[in-house]
Parts: C-alpha cells; structure tokens; sequence
C-alpha cells in the first residue's frame, strides 16, 4: 500500500535533484558553448520583457511534456513505461523550483525581494558571481540550486582572470 505513493514521490525527488546536474552541465557547455546565440541576451543589459534565453525553458518543458508522453497509456498504450510520467513531473518541480529562483529571486523578474541572510543570500552571491564575467568564457556557479560559497567563487574567478581565461566585468570587486 505504501509503495504505490513511495515508488513515485522517489522517482519525482530524484528526477528533480537530477536536473540541478542536468541544468549545471547544459549551462556550462552548451548554454556557455555552442548555444551561446540564446544566452548571450541574457548575460548582457537590456530592457525586454524576454530573452532569448528564455527559448531554454521551451526546451525543459519539451523534456518534461516527452516524459509524460512515454508514460502516457492514452498516447502509447502497452508500450507507456510509467516510470516516465513521474520523470516527467520532477523536471516540471524543477522548473518551477528554477524559475522561482533564478528568474524570480536572482534576476528579480517576477517579484522584488533582496535577501539579506542565509542561502537565498548565498544564491544570489553566487549567480552574481556567475554574471560578474564578460563573455562565455570562463566563470563560476553554473547550477541554479545549488550555491557553493561566494568566497571560494571569488577565488576561482581571481585565479582566472590572473590565467586569462575569464575577463571580469570593471565593477566587479573581488577582494574579500
């Protein structure tokens, strides 16, 4: 009895753990590689409503509408495979956990709220951290979740630009 909820809360929480690795590994190499074109506006000024960037969560829900497509019986019948419905529904708990965070509380697109302590400050630091550089090359906190500490992030982004393999933005202090 309590495997028919258990079996599948498991398979929501690990699906969306697994796509904070998803998310670090696409930001870093694609989004920061070859799928530059789409993120470019979104490390840059600007005032619109959308970037192109945003086409990146078309791709997410495209991830998450094919699970539940494979685990659907009305679409595949004896074929569905219903392990992937509840995939299907931690990548959409990712997004939502995503777009809460890194739109809403990081770029402050949905709602206006600094955080002054604790880890909403630490990812905040860290996403800024992650924009304090010019260009796709280089750079620090690639995932969206987690944060690692803004003082090691520093350091790194220190050891880069000393390398030249990051070029920091004139505002950016480092010291600290």
């Amino acid at each position: 009895m309590t495997t028919e909820w258990l079996i599948p809360l498991l398979i929501v929480l690990a699906s969306a753990a697994a796509m904070e690795w998803v998310a670090w590994a696409s930001h870093k190499y694609i989004m920061h590689g070859w799928g530059w074109a789409w993120h470019r506006d979104h490390h840059e000024p600007h005032d619109h409503l959308l970037e192109k960037n945003d086409l990146y969560a078309i791709v997410g829900a495209v991830m998450s509408i094919s699970m539940f497509a494979l685990g659907s019986e009305w679409m595949l019948g004896d074929a569905a495979w219903w392990p992937a419905t509840w995939i299907g529904v931690g990548i959409l708990v990712y997004g939502i956990i995503y777009t809460l965070i890194h739109d809403g509380l990081v770029h402050q697109r949905y709602f206006n709220w600094v955080p002054r302590r604790g880890y909403a400050k630490r990812l905040v630091q860290a996403h800024r951290l992650h924009h304090a550089t010019i260009g796709k090359e280089g750079g620090v906190s690639f995932g969206f979740v987690l944060a690692r500490d803004p003082a090691a992030l520093k350091a790194e982004l220190r050891r880069q630009r000393e390398a030249g393999t990051a070029t920091l933005r004139e505002s950016e202090r480092l010291e600290g």
